[in-house]
């Protein structure tokens, strides 16, 4: 997070001095909130800190080398994902805390139906956010806003539910995914300090169009948006915090 030198999930839901200074990480929401099961966390950005908050959780630290995108996170996890017996996988962010249990529990039911699910939320401003494009109810891919953005009045009328970055999926469907995933790396220019570096990204999204055009199944469950908002900045850091007081009945009202 521009500003912040830490690792954003370990910024506290519960505020003390400062928006920066408090309790209850929002990492250990996450992992309070996600169904039983094995939990691997990939890190990289502090990584001795992530490790350290989480010391009294059963979860598996899994290092990302390099920093390549959320696909690239994921095929880090690829030997740990081969280690679990569960059929069920759950891909989620440290820094989205407010996700419910029920809300995991949906996921998982729908795979019941479907190799993929996404979890989805109907944007107020749909703002850069990437946006489920569908044929009824069978998710066809994720469109980036610099490709919708361009797209004319009609097409973007029929794009109403945004991805919230959150999937569940098969075992045993993502593992052969992940092959492919890992043989269509995107090259992107990202900065680095006050330098433009070029690297190659995997893109979680891919997965997406890769199964839905082999003709899986690709589903969507439909979440709250305040329930999905990430913590990216300063002002987002605050408004979850709120929303989390407010959810926990901690907030205190002045009359």
């Amino acid at each position: 997070m521009l500003g912040y030198a830490g690792n954003k999930t370990l910024l506290p839901l519960i505020r003390g001095t400062s928006a920066y200074d408090g309790e209850h990480p929002l990492l250990h929401e996450v992992l309070t909130n996600l169904p039983p099961g094995p939990v691997g966390i990939v890190v990289h950005h502090c990584a001795a800190d992530v490790e350290m908050a989480t010391q009294d959780f059963a979860v598996a630290h899994i290092p990302q080398p390099v920093t390549n995108g959320t696909g690239g996170a994921l095929l880090a996890a690829r030997s740990f994902l081969e280690t679990v017996r569960q059929d069920a996988v759950i891909i989620t962010m440290g820094d989205v805390p407010l996700i419910r249990r029920t809300t995991y529990a949906k996921l998982l039911r729908m795979l019941d139906e479907r190799e993929l699910v996404i979890l989805a939320f109907e944007p107020s401003d749909r703002a850069h956010y990437g946006m489920l494009e569908m044929d009824g109810e069978r998710v066809l891919r994720i469109v980036e806003w610099k490709y919708w953005h361009t797209y004319s009045p009609a097409q973007k009328a029929g794009l109403r539910f945004c991805n919230a970055g959150v999937y569940a999926a098969r075992r045993s469907t993502l593992l052969t995914y992940l092959d492919r995933l890992a043989h269509q790396p995107h090259v992107v220019q990202k900065q680095q300090g006050d330098e433009w570096v070029t690297i190659k990204e995997y893109f979680l999204t891919d997965l997406v169009e890769l199964m839905s055009t082999d003709g899986l199944p690709v589903g969507w469950v439909l979440a709250p948006e305040d329930e999905v908002t990430g913590v990216d900045t300063p002002e987002a850091l605050q408004v979850v915090q709120k929303h989390y007081l407010e959810k926990s009945g901690k907030l205190m009202v002045e009359s």
